[in-house]
């Protein structure tokens, strides 16, 4: 494996030892990390990502299927529920600040668990709102509060690699759990769905009651020992620099729903290629994320790597949406083959923008108060991903080559954009006593 020299910033946490091999986050012990911090998120991710895996492909069907809801009212119900999780993403950083992220995190983790099991008592939509809301916006408001654990718990020399390996697994999970969920489906009954639904309520208990028990990492340990400031706990939320660069990574999240939502409606109507094509397309997706991430991780550790990462990342997926856009006038095995060409590449600008991300969330941010800035660059995420399937259906679903371009355009300027906005960033951090 190949190491990364320390930053600046994890040498200024006081974390020395691990600054020095990074790569030791993610040397495994047996099946699992050698760290221990690490390889209890890696057990609570497990669970978590089963359950999702086996209830995403099967949750909006139990609604319209069982329940008997209209499908218009469930999609406009989520969204609804995804907008209260955007929302509520500051004020749960903010919590996790005062009262510790990982305190915030059980209670977010166990509200959305029980959110989730009653599910299965909805019998009328007004019953569904209540019940998606909660659960949507508290497993989107958790979003940050992650982001804020692992800040806590995790080395910052390794942080970065360890969010990456921890995407590996959710990955894995999700694939794992996604086919016994199709064998559910192709069962199509309400004991089936039933029991899926509080499988994944389980998976989110389960986490809730591990994740208190992460050892924080020694630079926390020091500073809650020292009773260091915590300075503006609201700072994150007047913080343009900051708020810029959360802004840039959420139009690259749009990809996403590219992936999930834009690219099989575009199969289906645009093209020649069979409808198991976007099938095949996100296995490719998540097996290549898989494969990637942890070692593109390794070399975006840095700000400057995470800039570059950032700008090579918008730039392939301007690339892959050239490439989606040929497939509309091709044959069918030959529109098969662009857009797996085309999903290939949008894999590779995934797990660059990734890593970018999370580098730039945490080395950008104020240390003393990672609850709010997380829980702001998570809301800036869950915005990006609500915003996706509106934006690729008006552009690419609905104008072709021409919506294509435009998306292609929209990628390319926010991630070359990042260097500035990190350049305003890393100026205006002279309040947090650092280098300009």
């Amino acid at each position: 494996m190949t190491t990364t020299p320390a930053s600046p910033a994890s040498e200024q946490d006081g974390d020395s030892t691990t600054a020095a091999r990074p790569d030791r986050a993610t040397r495994a012990a047996g099946l699992l990390p050698a760290d221990p911090a690490l390889r209890r998120a890696t057990v609570l991710t497990l669970f978590n990502s089963l359950g999702n895996g086996l209830y995403f492909p099967l949750g909006v069907l139990y609604f319209t299927r069982i329940v008997g809801l209209d499908a218009t009212a469930v999609g406009l119900g989520l969204t609804v529920a995804g907008l209260v999780g955007v929302a509520a993403g500051v004020p749960a950083g903010r919590a996790a600040d005062r009262w510790g992220a990982r305190q915030v995190g059980a209670l977010l983790w166990a509200g959305t668990g029980v959110a989730t099991a009653a599910y299965v008592l909805v019998q009328s939509y007004a019953g569904f709102l209540v019940a998606v809301v909660c659960a949507t916006g508290l497993q989107m408001a958790s979003r940050g509060v992650q982001g804020a654990i692992y800040a806590d718990v995790l080395p910052a020399a390794t942080r970065v690699e360890a969010r990456a390996y921890l995407r590996m697994v959710t990955n894995v999970a999700m694939g794992l759990g996604g086919a016994f969920g199709a064998i559910a489906l192709q069962l199509d009954t309400q004991g089936a769905y039933v029991t899926v639904i509080l499988v994944n309520a389980l998976s989110f208990v389960a986490p809730a009651l591990m994740v208190r028990r992460l050892p924080l990492a020694p630079h926390v340990k020091e500073r809650v020992a020292a009773d260091a400031p915590v300075g503006d706990r609201w700072r994150a939320v007047r913080d343009l620099p900051y708020l810029a660069v959360t802004v840039l990574n959420a139009v690259l999240v749009v990809q996403y729903t590219l992936s999930e939502v834009g690219l099989p409606l575009w199969i289906v109507e645009r093209t020649e290629a069979p409808r198991w094509t976007a099938a095949l397309l996100m296995i490719v997706n998540c097996a290549l994320v898989a494969l990637l991430q942890v070692r593109v991780a390794r070399r975006a550790s840095q700000v400057p790597s995470a800039v570059r990462a950032m700008g090579w990342a918008g730039l392939l997926l301007a690339a892959a949406c050239a490439v989606y856009a040929v497939s509309a006038g091709l044959s069918p095995v030959w529109a098969v083959l662009a857009l797996a060409v085309g999903a290939v590449v949008q894999v590779f600008s995934e797990v660059l923008m990734a890593a970018g991300g999370w580098t730039l969330g945490y080395e950008l941010a104020d240390s003393r108060a990672h609850g709010v800035y997380q829980g702001v660059f998570g809301a800036g995420m869950s915005a990006g991903m609500m915003a996706g399937p509106a934006l690729v259906t008006v552009t690419a679903i609905q104008h072709g080559g021409a919506g294509w371009a435009a998306l292609a355009v929209l990628f390319a300027a926010a991630g070359l954009t990042v260097r500035p906005a990190v350049h305003w960033a890393r100026r205006d951090g002279e309040w947090r006593g650092e280098a300009a």
